[in-house]
């Protein structure tokens, strides 16, 4: 640890102390560290990007306050960004990992095409995969903050961004996932880049052929929420560039990206140097197209951090495809989750990062291959293939930052007959599975740390919007993959229709789950069955995809999410852990025997739960000699492969 980490754990009388004796060449160095755009001292550097993070928070909230559609003012599908002069990420403060994290590519692209076309008072907005996006869905939109030279002239110093998920992008199928797609321009309209706003005008023709190809009522006014957004990050950023100084505010910007960078390389410094290979797998593409093949060789040499995807699935016919921008953000968002939590992210993670990914594969698809189910599947596979390669490295610090969402959840009508109007559902509701076990601690709660501040629509709210009964939220038993630690339960979630409504899903990890790490199981698979509650030949299991089935008033939709994975060899549990997830209902008796090796006499329903140690003992050692040779637990919970 070096001494201006170690400070911040002293206290307010250690840290007077340690200033009085150190000598002025110490505290010099503590005080200016210089950078391309000149010296700037530690403090006041952190100062401006604590600024910058407030301002992002700002944003963000911002559009959740003011747009009209539930998943951005419920969901909170909305990731903010400061970005630099160049365009490099300087900050960033809330919203989904990943997502945040693929937001320069589009801002890069900008600033190459538009140059000296860029001024003050413009806000751009962008949706293009093949210019850095990841999927039609997102939206990027985002202003330069612009700083007036003496000689009349204005300096872009900053660029505001904020990205959101919207509800509908036109193309074939609504909802903008279109996962029968052939082409990119099925799924819907692509935007590489426009001017909403220029020298501060709205341009009226943008809006209304944009508002011409959506066919969701409420998307101008999302739309103008992330411009207000952006407006606002414009003016609190001028506010920071005009207390501090355009040239301070860029020397804080290569102060952070270089302390992100010096730091994280000492990181990689103490890793074992060595390849460090792994592969994960996707059930099937929406077509069928089965084992959708994800491969990364880890490679690391002294400071040098090589992540390669070559073998990646190459099947020119699958559907299943995740822009490079999206990859990129994935594998920084995995690899920043195994270092140090306080080192700041920034363009700084990007630069140490040499990666490796064939034009081709379906993680770098040639321009034109459809792209909207591939931004999750295999864009999270990403993060489980990382994830288990390091598992070789350090195993301690390991969680894979995926979900196995499909896509999400499309369901709508003709008629709502409490309005008389269409309604359109985007299946915003609160789910839970797939919460990995880490080393010293369970997984726990509803949604996957990937998904970042994203909040899920609670069923009073969606039952006020859309004609749907929630009949079901409960956790499933035995669904969490065994472990030391042991991985968060699946859920059962039941939707029943008031009135006649159409339904589109995709369904993953059904057959490749959810993996356990350092010996963990995997977590339990995902089921879902539409038109339950109608006539049993009628009822449709989803395997992997369906499209406009129709859900007849009372049937439902009945999803069984699976569970995260475990963390460690299941049968070091502590048993008097295992107990208190019988008594929890996370693990059955018969689920504790059988995974845990663990003896629990009683049931929950009499009230008189009790361990038997003897015999756990006994059941340990039976368990761990019918085993093969050099394993631990691994695996798959029982119906998961």
């Amino acid at each position: 640890m070096s001494s201006a980490e170690s400070r911040t754990k002293l206290s307010p009388e250690e840290v007077v102390t340690v200033a009085l004796t150190l000598d002025p060449t110490t505290v010099a160095s503590f005080a200016v560290q210089p950078g391309a755009s000149g010296a700037i001292d530690q403090i006041t550097a952190e100062v401006i990007r604590s600024a910058m993070e407030t301002v992002c928070f700002e944003m963000a909230t911002f559009v959740s306050r003011t747009a009209t559609t539930p998943i951005l003012n419920q969901s909170n599908e909305r990731n903010a960004t400061v970005h630099d002069w160049r365009g490099r990420l300087a900050a960033l403060s809330v919203g989904i990992p990943q997502f945040m994290l693929s937001a320069t590519l589009p801002i890069d692209f900008a600033i190459e095409f538009l140059g000296e076309e860029l001024y003050p008072g413009d806000v751009l907005v962008a949706n293009d995969p093949y210019h850095g996006g990841g999927h039609l869905p997102d939206f990027n939109v985002f202003a330069p903050v612009f700083h007036p030279r003496a000689d009349g002239t204005d300096e872009l110093v900053l660029i505001a961004s904020i990205q959101c998920h919207h509800g509908d992008t036109g193309g074939a199928m609504a909802g903008g996932y279109n996962v029968f797609a052939k082409d990119i321009w099925s799924e819907g309209t692509r935007y590489p880049l426009l001017k909403i706003f220029e020298r501060g005008k709205e341009r009226r023709d943008v809006v209304l052929t944009m508002r011409a190809n959506n066919r969701i009522g409420g998307f101008v006014g999302d739309l103008r929420a992330q411009v207000g957004a952006a407006q606002l990050g414009v003016e609190r950023l001028g506010q920071v560039i005009e207390r501090y100084g355009p040239e301070t505010v860029k020397a804080a910007c290569d102060h952070v990206i270089e302390d992100t960078k010096r730091r994280f390389r000492s990181e990689i410094a103490a890793w074992p140097d060595g390849t460090y290979e792994a592969d994960a797998y996707v059930d099937a593409d929406p077509m069928g197209n089965t084992d959708i093949h994800v491969h990364v060789a880890v490679t690391v040499e002294g400071e040098r951090l090589i992540v390669d995807f070559d073998g990646s699935d190459t099947r020119p016919h699958i559907q299943a495809w995740s822009t490079f921008g999206n990859t990129r953000g994935q594998v920084v968002a995995q690899i920043a989750s195994l270092v140090d939590p306080n080192i700041a992210k920034n363009q700084g993670f990007f630069e140490c990062i040499e990666l490796a990914v064939p034009l081709g594969c379906c993680l770098n698809p040639v321009e034109g291959k459809p792209v909207s189910a591939g931004t999750h599947h295999p864009g999270v596979e990403v993060c489980d293939a990382i994830a288990l390669a390091f598992a070789q490295l350090i195993p301690e610090r390991v969680c894979p930052q995926s979900y196995k969402y499909g896509a999400p959840r499309q369901m709508w009508g003709d008629v709502d007959p409490r309005t008389g109007r269409p309604f359109f559902d985007h299946g915003g509701e609160v789910n839970a599975g797939w919460v990995n076990g880490v080393k010293g601690v369970d997984g726990w709660g509803a949604l996957v740390a990937s998904n970042g501040n994203l909040i899920k629509a609670s069923a009073e709210i969606n039952e006020t919007i859309f004609p749907h009964f929630l009949r079901g939220r409960n956790y499933i038993t035995d669904s969490g993959g065994a472990g030391q630690w042991r991985g968060g339960c699946g859920s059962l979630f039941m939707k029943e229709a008031r009135t006649p409504t159409y339904i589109s899903q995709y369904v993953v990890n059904q057959y490749r789950t959810h993996p356990g790490i350092a010996g963990g199981a995997n977590g339990a698979p995902d089921t879902c069955y539409l038109k339950v509650g109608g006539p049993a030949e009628a009822v449709v299991r989803v395997d992997p995809s369906v499209t406009g089935v129709l859900l007849e008033t009372g049937e439902r939709l009945v999803y069984h999410f699976g569970g995260g994975g475990g963390w460690g060899d299941a049968l070091l549990r502590d048993p008097s852990a295992v107990l208190e997830d019988v008594w929890d209902e996370y693990v059955s008796v018969e689920g504790a025997r059988r995974d845990y090796g663990v003896v629990v006499t009683g049931t929950v329903a009499d009230m008189d739960l009790a361990l038997d140690l003897p015999a756990t003992e006994v059941m340990r050692a039976e368990l761990r000699a019918a085993r093969p040779s050099g394993t631990s637990s691994g695996g798959s919970l029982s119906g998961a492969s």
